[in-house]
Parts: structure tokens; C-alpha cells; sequence
């Protein structure tokens, strides 16, 4: 018996090592085919590229990202994270908001989901925060945690923040999951009216089988002007495609 228990504990912890360590490094020392771009394997027949920061990034060097709105994966689009929880503002986020559009690129903002926190106040605190212009792509909810409560209290108020986030900006806001979330607790009929931005890592293409408007595919692009690794994304569709996404 306690040889059986310490093969079963050996094989979790090779189990674990794989899917955490060598996994995503045995994808990133791949063979990219030519498609190299921001330190990483860019996925193949997306023209639009873009990225998502915070606070996390640091003091972004605006002048310099601007260069990347040209060359071989232009970033065309950047999300920036607002708020988080009922009372909670990234720091950085009214400067970053600021600068994107004076710099040129198409902006959004996203709310980071807490489960546990009342959601129209989530969403009170994300409409105090982000003023929207013309111009600009819809609101983003991100969900990533569902904490302590029940798989159906969580969609009830995920529901709950996208309805009050919607009525006010009067645009369906995007709704970001990973892969596994999404199909895990979100998958009520419901959030299959939002548009969909997929969280899938380490993988040559979108394995969700429904469909899904913007892929965010690695957590480690280096882009120049920016200190820290950098979330890049592709939009599924042509720039004139995103543009009909944007506020009027």
C-alpha cells in the first residue's frame, strides 16, 4: 500500500512538473515557420493584433510602443485593466487609457470579477471609473475565479454585471474567460449573446467550439516600450471588422 501511494504521488508531481514547466517552454522553443514576433510564436492568418496591460507593466514608454502600430504584427487595439472588485481602480489606468488614444491606438477597458463582492457594485464601480467615447471597443468583463460560492450564484451575478454594464453604455460588453472557465461556469445559453474573448495558451489554434471574437494566446510577449512581459491577442476578423465593434 505505501509503495502504491508514493508511484501515485511521484506520478502527480511528474504530472504537475510537465504541464507547468516543460509544457509551455517545450511550445515556445517550437518551430515558429517564420511567424516571430514580440519574443514569441505568433499564431498563423490574423492580421490584427493587440494587447492587454495594468499596473503590472509598469510606466509604459509611449513614444516608443507607437512604433508597433507598424511592421510585420501591427498592434492595432490594447485593453487596459479599470477596476476591480466594488472599490478597487488600477493606478495606472486613467494615464494608460489617456495615452492610447493620443498615441493612436483603439482602446477598451475591462473589470476584474470578484465573486465574492455585490456585482452591480462591480459595475457601479467600472461606470464611475471609464468614461467611453466614440471610438472606443465595448467594456470587458474578466472572469477568472469562482471563489467560494455556487457555479449558479457566480453566473447570477456575472449576469447581473453585464445587464447593468450594457444598460448604461447601451453596447453588449465582451466577456473574457480562459478556455476552461468558459466552458466549465459559464456555459449557460445566456453568455452565448456576448461577444467572447477566449484565454488559451500554448496552443497553435482556438480549440473552443463556439464562437469567440478575440484570442488573448500568451502571457509573455515582449513589446518594445513596455518593461514587463506583456499579454498578446488577435482579433478574429479584419480591422474593419473591429471597428463596427466600437462605440458610436
Amino acid at each position: 500500500m505505501r509503495y502504491l501511494l508514493s508511484v501515485l504521488i511521484l506520478a502527480l508531481f511528474v504530472t504537475a512538473f510537465y504541464y507547468f514547466f516543460i509544457r509551455p517552454y517545450a511550445y515556445r522553443w517550437r518551430s515558429c515557420d517564420g511567424l516571430t514576433g514580440y519574443g514569441i510564436c505568433m499564431p498563423h492568418r490574423y492580421t490584427v493584433h493587440g494587447i492587454d496591460i495594468s499596473h503590472h507593466q509598469g510606466n509604459i514608454n509611449w513614444d516608443t510602443l507607437e512604433i508597433s502600430r507598424v511592421g510585420l504584427f501591427p498592434i492595432r487595439f490594447i485593453f487596459m485593466k479599470a477596476t476591480e472588485g466594488s472599490d478597487w481602480t488600477d493606478r495606472n489606468f486613467e494615464n494608460n487609457f489617456a495615452d492610447a488614444r493620443l498615441h493612436g491606438f483603439m482602446r477598451g477597458a475591462y473589470h476584474y470579477f470578484k465573486p465574492a463582492a455585490d456585482a452591480r457594485m462591480q459595475a457601479d464601480n467600472f461606470i464611475r471609473h471609464v468614461d467611453l467615447r466614440p471610438g472606443d471597443l465595448p467594456p470587458v468583463l474578466d472572469v477568472e475565479e469562482k471563489g467560494l460560492i455556487s457555479k449558479t450564484d457566480l453566473q447570477r451575478g456575472v449576469k447581473s454585471w453585464l445587464l447593468r454594464i450594457e444598460e448604461h453604455y447601451g453596447v453588449k460588453p465582451i466577456l473574457y474567460a480562459s478556455y476552461r472557465f468558459r466552458t466549465r461556469y459559464l456555459n449557460d445559453p445566456f453568455f452565448d449573446d456576448y461577444p467572447y474573448w477566449i484565454a488559451h495558451y500554448y496552443v497553435e489554434s482556438v480549440r473552443y467550439a463556439g464562437s469567440w471574437l478575440f484570442w488573448q494566446h500568451t502571457d509573455r510577449g515582449q513589446v518594445p516600450g513596455i518593461p514587463e512581459p506583456v499579454d498578446l491577442n488577435i482579433f478574429n476578423g479584419k480591422f474593419e471588422d473591429l471597428q463596427t465593434l466600437t462605440l458610436r
